[in-house]
């Protein structure tokens, strides 16, 4: 199943996308699509609904994060092997990880805003892990078994705040507006093998990633163990996965975001996203 949430910033109502690429309104069957709805029993009980009793949306509405009620948005740093090399950074011994503000969350198509004073703001295309049952001190070998589903995410970062302004890499990774998820959640069963997908992320319609899973350093599994080790993960968790070569960064000569930049990108059968890049305003995005 493609699941979704449709609908203006904090109206968002639940829907999934249909064979035809239409929407479908779950609403009159789940008040939301959180934790309880993207648990294993949750989601057995959406898979055995008749898609085609449930009512047509029509046009294009805005589309919000596909899941709601998450309370912790992890992150992994230099986990393609490329990528840590275009950094300047040796390969992690073990996996880099740190927090993106749940306050950074937002729909796939949202516009991005530069925070007040930027120079360094940077985009990376990621695979998103979505949590589905609770994680804590998991094998490797079960690990998948925790997951609902999959995601494609923007990891908007600030790399002069994140690099260049001490202490860890949270400061430049959850400002407002960095952390577009969507369009849908791509349930386990439907995406198969997340460690196959190719990735690719554009700026003003030029080509500046591409990429694969195949060529993370630790792969989901690992990851999802790994992490459990030091924090419960729970269900409507994200956990973002790394991004491959080609972010402004790593770059000669750097390049990095400016207002009226338009980011497409997108993750193989997890669909597409687009932001607009604006200028930092009091008043948000």
């Amino acid at each position: 199943m493609k699941l979704l949430r449709y609908g203006p910033k904090g109206g968002e109502k639940p829907g999934l996308l249909d064979d035809e690429g239409r929407i479908r309104d779950l609403s009159g069957v789940i008040a939301d699509l959180g934790p309880a709805e993207i648990s294993p029993e949750g989601l057995a009980r959406l898979a055995s609904l008749d898609i085609g009793e449930l009512p047509v949306i029509d046009g294009e509405p805005r589309l919000g994060v596909p899941v709601a009620g998450t309370r912790k948005f992890i992150a992994v740093g230099l986990n393609f092997a490329d990528h840590a090399a275009e950094s300047g950074l040796p390969l992690p011994a073990e996996p880099v990880l740190f927090t993106k503000a749940v306050s950074c969350l937002q729909g796939p198509n949202d516009p991005v805003m530069l925070p007040k004073g930027s120079t360094k703001t940077d985009w990376e295309v990621e695979l998103g892990v979505v949590i589905g049952r609770t994680a804590r001190y998991v094998e490797e070998a079960d690990a998948l078994s925790h997951v609902a589903g999959y995601v494609c995410v923007n990891d908007v970062s600030e790399r002069e705040y994140q690099l260049e302004r001490g202490g860890t890499w949270d400061k430049g990774k959850g400002c407002d507006t960095f952390g577009p998820v969507g369009p849908w959640l791509v349930t386990a069963d439907e995406v198969g093998d997340p460690q196959s997908l190719d990735m690719w992320l554009e700026v003003n319609g030029q080509r500046m990633q591409s990429g694969s899973s195949q060529t993370m350093v630790f792969g989901i599994a690992t990851l999802i163990s790994y992490i459990s080790r030091f924090m419960t993960l729970e269900p409507g968790d994200i956990v973002t996965t790394g991004t491959p070569p080609g972010v402004g960064m790593g770059r000669k000569p750097q390049v990095f975001l400016k207002a009226g930049d338009v980011m497409r990108l997108g993750v193989e059968k997890l669909g597409e996203q687009q932001q607009t890049v604006l200028a930092w305003d009091q008043g948000g995005a």
